[in-house]
């Protein structure tokens, strides 16, 4: 009997072979340039091949610093076709958390876009020593991308890639503490687009505008699904909610992935200015919660509604669709297709149906593990009765009697307040549907009573509206032992890119006394 070996092809040979079949259509639209399948994957291949004949070898490690762009594209995209592995920061970060990320990956090239140069410059005598330093712009002491390219070979390098090869490191956002790495396979992260492709309803016509900074993993979900189905994107270099409405009409966009302060944003610029939206198709959001507010009000301009996702770098991902929105506005939807998820009290025992406790999952789209962190691996293992390995969360959350995920907090945001478990998205969730509040975090403070207490800051939206109203309006409508000690009003809450708020920079802010 004859055989027919059929191996999968990993993300380079697929977007080569839409090279090959999809030529000519748009592959990358940039203002007013546009590249095609073709010149894109030809690009992607030069700047593989200049990298591996500077020495870069299968699994060498690429930092990148750059502003969205086309150069930011191709080389992200080029150092997956030559086997090595980027790893793309954060450009709001600081210097010493710089420092110490490309030091842990222990990256052999730097590639940074020309506006961040004179940063690497003051930060070279920190930095490993023997770097490839690589610019899109020419200066002393850089190599521009297109010299690395220059005369390089259009055909896919021959990089020996495994599924098991490592693709990239995501560096945690630090919401939390310091920036883990996030270890990504090859074979885990094609998996990872196919099943979320499925989730996003992506297709070849997918036409996907993006506007949150490409090294997130936001914009990779996004990225890597519009590519493998061999569709378009449409790239902003920063978000502008008139420009975002500007190009869905202009470009007839079908897909996006933002945050949910970005999409409050194009909500208040549409009822300003509307414009044609019909093209939409599908938009995710995550990096934080969508208040039912929010989502009813997208609802209301987007034909096609909203697809909320939960989801952790490390593999954790849920879905609710827009189909099942309605009833179910604060849930966060079942488990991508292929995975699993369970809910375990702190004795890491199965909870019941309504009952919370931390989020664990398993599948195929899980991390292989942090990058050399065997603490933080060890910290992350849950085992179930059987012996099997879920992955743990952080994040504290109950299913309901059809299975679908809410989300209570995250498990280290959690308040501790005489001997009672407090989630301050309960109270949020609360704050928010007061007219005249904008937005609002609420945490943990100090109390020499409880222990810890309740504190809000809030984001309001008139000038003129009372903390102390605000504070006995909510705690009329909150449990005894939710009720806050105090709202504090501050013009804005400190974010990191992907919208999450940063409530340690609150908790060490606010921690200098003990409050009632």
């Amino acid at each position: 009997m004859s055989e027919f070996p059929s191996p999968a092809p990993l993300l380079p040979e697929i977007l080569s072979l839409h090279a090959k079949w999809r030529g000519d259509r748009d592959a990358v639209v940039l203002a007013e340039h546009r590249w095609s399948w073709a010149e894109f994957v030809a690009d992607n291949h030069r700047f593989a091949h200049g990298l591996r004949a500077a020495g870069v070898t299968t699994g060498d490690r690429v930092g990148v610093f750059m502003a969205n762009g086309y150069p930011m594209v191709t080389t992200l995209f080029g150092t997956m076709a030559a086997g090595a592995v980027s790893v793309p920061l954060n450009t709001s970060v600081s210097d010493d958390a710089i420092i110490a990320m490309l030091t842990d990956a222990a990256i052999s090239v730097l590639v940074v876009s020309a506006e961040y140069r004179a940063r690497f410059e003051a930060l070279r005598s920190q930095l490993p020593a023997g770097l490839l330093y690589l610019c899109d712009e020419p200066a002393p002491g850089w190599i521009t991308i297109d010299e690395t390219s220059a005369g390089q070979s259009t055909a896919l390098p021959s990089a020996g890639l495994t599924g098991s090869s490592a693709l990239n490191i995501i560096y945690s956002s630090g919401t939390t503490g310091l920036p883990k790495g996030i270890l990504h396979s090859h074979r885990g992260r094609r998996d990872w687009a196919y099943d979320l492709s499925i989730a996003l309803r992506y297709h070849g016509a997918a036409r996907t505008l993006m506007t949150i900074g490409l090294y997130s993993n936001i914009s990779w979900v996004a990225m890597l699904c519009t590519l493998l189905a061999g569709g378009t994107l449409v790239i902003h270099p920063r978000f502008d909610a008139e420009g975002f409405l500007d190009t869905v009409e202009r470009e007839r966009i079908t897909h996006t992935a933002m945050v949910p302060i970005q999409f409050q944003r194009v909500l208040d610029a549409h009822a300003d200015n509307p414009r044609d939206l019909s093209s939409m198709h599908a938009m995710m959001s995550c990096g934080s919660p969508l208040h039912e507010g929010l989502k009813r009000g997208i609802f209301t301009t987007f034909s096609c509604g909203i697809i909320e996702l939960y989801g952790l770098t490390e593999g954790i991902i849920t879905t609710l669709d827009p189909e099942d929105a309605e009833g179910r506005w604060a849930s966060v939807g079942k488990p991508l297709i292929g995975t699993d998820i369970l809910i375990v009290d702190d004795d890491d025992q199965p909870c019941a149906s309504g009952q919370a406790g931390e989020i664990v999952s398993r599948g195929r789209i899980t991390m292989p593990g942090y990058w050399h962190r065997e603490d933080a691996n060890a910290d992350a293992r849950y085992l179930d009765a059987s012996g099997t390995v879920w992955l743990r969360s952080g994040d504290i959350g109950h299913l309901d009697e059809q299975g679908f995920l809410y989300i209570v907090d995250r498990k280290k945001d959690m308040i501790l307040s005489g001997g009672q478990n407090i989630y301050p998205q309960d109270i949020e969730a609360v704050l928010v549907n007061h007219k005249h509040v904008d937005d609002v975090a609420v945490i943990g403070v100090p109390s020499e009573r409880w222990g810890e207490t309740p504190l809000a800051l809030v984001v309001p939206r008139d000038a003129n509206l009372s903390m102390n109203d605000l504070l006995t309006w909510a705690n009329g409508q909150l449990g005894k032992q939710q009720r806050l000690a105090e709202c504090i009003a501050i013009s804005e809450l400190p974010r990191n890119p992907n919208g999450k708020i940063l409530k340690r920079e609150l908790r060490k802010h606010y921690a200098d006394k003990s409050w009632a």
